[in-house]
């Protein structure tokens, strides 16, 4: 905590989620169910472009809710950001999407709600103690009143519900917060003025962005435990710089530290005594678990030359794919694939186990794997059919006659990829795209990301140019043909998907798993187990193309010495 003297308090706003009391989980499931229906919403033509991300975090979170519809998995393992932070991050001022945004939230909360408790031990004796001091205490939410009241109602047992001389919530407002317009609405409630002697107390950037619209005086509740550099990097110059909190509390022990030592302090002996026993220190809970395959680690060969797969990779064409994947799945029985499903019992794991039993018996995809957006339709099929190549084939070919349907829309996956191909080529490296793609789907895909990339490859293999698809080495043996290259760790094979690391592993080039869907080390593993029946393994994983590209780098360094 910061050493300044903060103005006596007649006034304590709190916000209510991620500060009070904790209701994360009930949230972050109604933020998910949200962003899944950000299309039928509208709201993916209101996002933010990545580069008028306020943080490098906000770029990460923007670029995956835009291609997956989902939250960063970070966040939802670290569960540290509130929903309005994350509607700021993706939305900014547009205050059209961020009113669609929130309405949707609360219809989606409706099916999660109930589950709260205090954010910190002792918060019903810090709250009352603050009453004994003469502080009028609320709070400002933008949650809306039909979640807030049965909360209060059930959070210890209702004992609560008495200590708030105003509560005030996000359907009463003027304008949800940042607006300004509820610290003035709620200091009016209690025949109060919203200045300086008003503290409000918030764990979120939003709500410091709204204590200093109102000019009131700005605690941040650090509940999430940020470290100091966190908040470098949010309350830099070229992000929130305006909106720094006037001071940093860890715990509600902090905060009745500011109290008691606030300018014009004047509080009897027998109160200070009466004081909440003080609590031992809050302590993170265990970091996400992050891939062990990571660049820093790896003994990496300096390429001569980088193969990329296409979708997934470098482009996002997620929509268009699994649309054809459930047409085509639909067809199952009269294509004569239906009988052809591998046995159950042979999967490689039981999530694989239940797709291929949940496809036998709907002919089509589990909504969740539609939702999550995460495995290709290559994957799919090698889940489905195994070593069926004859399966596979007829698979490949009822996909594409749906995909003519649908394709036409590809989108960089990250806003910098172009740039980090030109750079790759700058450093007198060859490139190349393998991918199972159509060749008259990729060339039109081609031409038409991000004003035509044709001129950034030295090769493109698709997956009709060649005897055998990936996993196979076809296409991999052909493109080293083209270059006139002879296969070995110099080349690299870049992909997303458990085929593309067999292909390029099967090949003996090295092979760079693309981490976009941002799996974590358990999933890793469970899709990489490296036994005898599943033996091939990525030589590195990287998560974006910014970790890549420092990879490149780093491997080029090491290669001169």
């Amino acid at each position: 905590m910061g050493s300044a003297v903060l103005p006596l308090p007649k006034i304590m706003l709190f916000d209510w989620h991620g500060t009070l009391v904790d209701t994360h989980g009930a949230m972050y499931q109604a933020i998910e169910e949200m962003l899944a229906q950000l299309d039928e919403l509208d709201l993916v033509r209101h996002l933010l472009p990545e580069e008028d991300a306020k943080t490098e975090d906000d770029e990460k979170l923007i670029r995956y809710i835009r291609i997956y519809r989902h939250l960063h998995p970070r966040v939802l393992a670290e569960q540290r950001i509130s929903r309005t932070d994350v509607f700021d991050a993706i939305f900014g001022d547009n205050d059209e999407a961020n009113q669609i945004a929130h309405k949707a939230y609360n219809d989606c909360y409706r099916n999660h709600y109930g589950s709260v408790k205090p954010f910190q031990d002792g918060m019903y004796e810090y709250l009352t103690y603050l009453k004994k001091l003469g502080i009028k205490i609320g709070v400002v939410t933008n949650r809306s009143r039909e979640f807030l009241d049965p909360e209060l109602a059930c959070v210890e047992g209702g004992r609560w519900k008495e200590l708030f001389d105003v509560t005030l919530c996000g359907d009463e407002m003027l304008r949800y917060k940042p607006a300004a317009d509820s610290m003035i609405q709620a200091a009016k409630h209690i025949n109060e003025l919203a200045d300086q002697h008003l503290w409000y107390v918030g764990d979120s950037v939003t709500d410091m962005m709204t204590a200093t619209k109102a000019g009131v005086t700005r605690v941040f509740y650090n509940g999430a435990l940020w470290s100091p550099h966190w908040f470098e990097q949010v309350f830099a110059a070229n992000a929130h710089h305006h909106y720094d909190p006037d001071i940093i509390v860890d715990d509600f022990d902090e905060l009745l530290d500011l109290v008691l030592e606030s300018e014009g302090s004047s509080i009897a002996q027998t109160l200070k005594k009466q004081r909440p026993a003080r609590l031992p220190a809050r302590q993170l809970q265990p970091k996400r678990q992050e891939p062990d395959w990571h660049p820093a680690l790896a003994k990496l060969t300096y390429p001569k030359v980088i193969l990329f797969d296409w979708h997934a990779t470098l482009v996002d064409t997620l929509d268009a794919m699994y649309h054809a994947v459930d047409d085509m799945l639909k067809e199952l029985k009269e294509l004569g694939l239906l009988e052809q499903l591998v046995d159950s019992a042979q999967c490689k794991s039981p999530d694989d186990q239940r797709l291929v039993e949940y496809v036998r018996d709907n002919l089509s995809l589990h909504p969740k794997i539609k939702m999550d957006r995460k495995i290709s339709r290559t994957d799919i099929f090698e889940i489905l059919f195994a070593d069926n190549h004859v399966a596979k084939t007829l698979a490949h070919k009822g996909f594409t006659d749906h995909y003519r349907k649908y394709y036409g829309n590809a989108l960089p996956f990250e806003v910098k990829v172009k740039d980090m191909l030109e750079g790759l080529r700058k450093l007198g490296l060859t490139v190349g795209v393998i991918t199972n793609r159509d060749r008259e789907f990729f060339v039109h895909e081609l031409n038409t990301v991000d004003g035509g990339w044709a001129h950034l490859f030295d090769t493109e293999i698709c997956g009709d140019d060649t005897e055998q698809r990936k996993p196979h080495t076809d296409q991999i043996l052909k493109a080293a043909e083209n270059l006139n290259m002879p296969l070995g760790a110099d080349i690299w094979y870049v992909g997303d998907s458990t085929t593309d690391v067999i292909a390029a592993k099967s090949a003996k080039i090295t092979s760079v798993f693309f981490n976009g869907a941002q799996w974590d080390q358990p999933w890793l593993n469970k899709i990489f187990p490296g036994n005898a029946r599943y033996p091939y393994k990525p030589d590195v994983v990287v998560n974006d193309f910014s970790e890549f590209w420092a990879m490149v780098l780093s491997c080029r360094k090491a290669s001169k010495r």
